[in-house]
């Protein structure tokens, strides 16, 4: 899973990287602090496989991963090349979604680039500056077609999403809002347009919200109600909480949190939402020699999900022999699930559930 920051300079982007990934990227109190793209990889929490680590005391233990791409700070006239130019944005256009942090406190030690916090007006600057960079490539992509329709005219229909599209886009709107069928979006999907792509929008709070956004956050209540009227999911996080959290080892992180009645970081929930947000679920494989979890679009199919491991195995799928994790866990051991049936075997035609612990037959 890739996930891109995106957001205005200032709002918090870059410190929330550096306590997500550890990375060490610049977060200065100015404007383009952040040139070129940084980019983290981090382990996707999952107390299942610690617990499967336990069971089984394995060699490696390889947990799923998510990689952050955080970007400069985005301005307005960005995608006609203000602040320091469009470029910026062609660094997010093959992530699987986007993460929009917008600041939620006053702070007169924080430089704001337009001198003011205003969720509503910053959540617009960004909104149309990525509109516009995709009208631009929309428009591009429409000249190109329109020449090559002349000699192809099963094309047409491209150009018919292209400019339903258009239209949208050109009243202001984010492609998330029209409405497309899943044929439309498929002559889409090479376009990666940013405002097509899911979205989820992260409210910087103060270190006194940290653990619960006040009710008279008037700041958040404005990104709340935005992100309701597309269908779109908000969680609050502090960034400079979360930075403190960073440096922590695990256990000095969950007295941390604990004393700030704070149940999961940032992070935990950031990722969760991503998930969520996308359709993502976790199968397991446990061993002596290995326990990883894989990640798969929830309806995935057995062989597919095989495949995940290695091409042989899809190629050559004979079946899956799973156990739910809970089931698992209450036994205490696979053997033990065994001799009480808990262990299936499952065919071509299985779908796949968060938190199957399985393991593939195949034969190529």
């Amino acid at each position: 899973m890739k996930l891109g920051i995106i957001g205005l300079p200032n709002v918090g982007k870059s410190t929330l990287f550096n306590a997500l990934t550890g990375a060490g990227a610049p977060s200065a109190n100015y404007p383009f602090c952040t040139i070129d793209p940084n980019v983290g990889i981090v382990q996707v929490p999952d107390y299942r496989l610690d617990k499967l680590a336990e069971m089984y005391h394995p060699e490696l233990y390889t947990p799923a991963t998510v990689e952050f791409v955080d970007i400069a700070g985005l301005v307005r006239g960005a995608s006609k090349g203000e602040g320091l130019g469009n470029k910026f944005l062609s660094h997010i256009r093959d992530v699987d979604a986007v993460v929009h942090v917008l600041r939620c406190f006053e702070d007169g030690d924080i430089i704001h680039v337009d001198g003011s916090v205003d969720p509503s007006r910053d959540l617009e600057t960004i909104n149309l500056e990525l509109i516009y960079s995709d009208i631009e490539q929309l428009e591009r992509r429409i000249e190109r077609t329109q020449k090559l329709l002349k000699g192809d005219k099963t094309l047409q229909e491209s150009i018919d999403v292209y400019n339903k599209l258009l239209a949208v886009m050109n009243e202001g709107k984010t492609a998330r809002s029209c409405d497309l069928t899943d044929d439309e979006r498929a002559i889409l999907e090479d376009l990666n347009l940013l405002t097509l792509k899911p979205i989820i929008y992260v409210a910087n709070v103060s270190e006194d919200e940290a653990a619960g956004v006040s009710e008279d956050n008037e700041m958040y209540k404005v990104i709340k109600a935005a992100a309701e009227e597309e269908g779109a999911e908000v969680i609050t996080v502090c960034a400079g909480i979360e930075a403190e959290i960073a440096e922590l080892d695990p256990e000095e992180k969950e007295v941390f949190l604990a004393d700030l009645g704070i149940e999961e970081s940032g992070l935990d929930r950031l990722i969760k939402a991503s998930y969520a947000l996308l359709g993502y679920i976790s199968y397991l494989t446990a061993g002596p020699k290995e326990v990883r979890a894989w990640t798969i679009v929830n309806g995935t199919r057995a062989p597919q999900a095989a495949g995940k491991i290695h091409s042989d195995f899809e190629r050559g799928f004979i079946r899956a022999e799973v156990v739910a994790y809970d089931a698992l866990m209450e036994c205490g051991s696979m053997t033990v699930a065994k001799e009480r049936g808990l262990v299936r075997s499952e065919g071509k035609e299985y779908v796949m559930q968060d938190g199957d612990v399985v393991l593939f037959r195949f034969n190529v």
